[in-house]
């Protein structure tokens, strides 16, 4: 399976395209909204999420509710787009029309794409950088982790997330998995402690007031995935690299782990290896490694940690430097959240979903969603019985 977006932030609308999608899958456009929904969310959250209202439509490879197996097309139509009609439009227009528009930006951003986006690819108008590198992109990537979402739930598979921590403001880590599962969407933070929530929407609000933003952690967690998914033979097939590289892919994250995460650099080797039992099947009596071993899930719940950045967009914008006359100016602002985090949370939930149900499809035979079923049942019966 694999998909391609594309669109700009201000632009008409996003589009996808999904190859790979098993037949017979029984998939609804609202299915996939309501993640989008959830991905517009959560504290902090600035006015471009008030303004645009994200539903999606399919317009291939679905028929009378259900997939056919040829690639799926997905569009998200950019409300915002018709206050940007001339700013973002396709057809020519003049010199004299783009200055007259007042919406070239020479002044990068400290921390974008800008400058470097701009040097790349020979762009004088920055804007044709940050419409296209912009967080909106994400809405896409949801649209299609709630397709494979679907593919997961099919198989028993359960995935969520929460939020960790925002801005030094941290939650407990020694909740059951199930306690997460629960009560992970309870709140506008996406906290599990109503408490620590309320810290945390205070630290928003205190980034707000200064014109200054603040970062934080996210947990995704997948439960019921058989052992096996992955491979130790070469570098580019171990699943937790794969993983990996779709989380930070993620606009603003710097960081991934998994289990007990960095935490491990203080730990002696006999608290981090989940030691192996066997009960109806393998197991582990605990989690430390977060569901992998050599590359490969080992039938523990996967543990997925991912650190966001603050965003770089700031109300008191940092130094920069115009790329015309190379003289100092402050950093064009553009409409941003004080805090992204929990929104965050929802967008890695579903990137890691199309890592997995990717990686699902690659290792058992899919043209149709029943011939997967059985195939993957049958291999759990296999992983009880070796």
């Amino acid at each position: 399976m694999r998909f391609l977006t594309a669109g700009e932030s201000h632009g008409p609308k996003l589009t996808v395209i999904v190859e790979g999608v098993p037949s017979n899958l029984y998939l609804t456009k609202e299915m996939i909204n309501e993640a989008l929904f959830k991905r517009q969310g959560g504290y902090g959250r600035g006015r471009r999420m008030q303004i645009e209202k994200d539903t999606v439509e399919i317009t291939s490879g679905v028929r009378n509710g259900y997939t056919l197996g040829s690639p799926i097309t997905l569009e998200i139509i950019n409300d915002d787009h018709k206050h940007w009609l001339k700013i973002m439009g396709v057809d020519p227009i003049s010199e004299d029309e783009a200055n007259q528009m007042k919406r070239v930006i020479t002044k990068p951003r400290p921390g974008h794409a800008d400058l470097v986006g701009g040097m790349k690819y020979h762009h004088r108008d920055l804007r044709n950088v940050l419409e296209r590198s912009s967080a909106r992109e994400t809405a896409a990537r949801v649209a299609v982790g709630a397709v494979c979402k679907v593919i997961l739930k099919a198989l028993n598979i359960d995935i969520f997330s929460r939020v960790v921590e925002i801005g030094g403001v941290r939650d407990s880590e020694q909740y059951k998995v199930e306690t997460i599962q629960q009560k992970c969407d309870q709140n506008d933070v996406r906290c599990i402690d109503d408490n620590i929530a309320e810290a945390m929407r205070q630290r928003i609000d205190e980034a707000k007031q200064d014109g200054d933003s603040i970062g934080g952690e996210v947990q995704v967690i997948a439960t019921n995935v058989p052992a096996g998914l992955g491979s130790y033979v070469h570098y580019d097939r171990k699943l937790d690299g794969k993983i990996a590289q779709g989380v930070v892919s993620i606009n603003a994250f710097k960081a991934v782990s998994f289990g007990a995460g960095f935490e491990m650099k203080s730990l002696p080797g006999s608290e981090v290896q989940d030691p192996i039992t066997y009960e109806n099947g393998y197991t582990r009596s605990s989690n430390q490694l977060g569901g992998f071993e050599g590359g490969m899930t080992n039938g523990m719940p996967i543990v997925v940690n991912g650190i966001m950045k603050p965003i770089p967009t700031l109300y008191k914008p940092l130094n920069s430097v115009d790329i015309n006359t190379k003289k100092p100016f402050k950093a064009t602002i553009e409409r941003s959240d004080s805090c992204a985090v929990p929104a965050a949370s929802i967008v890695c939930e579903y990137v890691v979903s199309f890592e997995l149900a990717k990686e699902i499809l690659n290792e058992f035979q899919s043209n149709d969603i029943n011939q997967l079923l059985q195939q993957v049942e049958q291999y759990r019966q296999y992983l009880k019985e070796y």
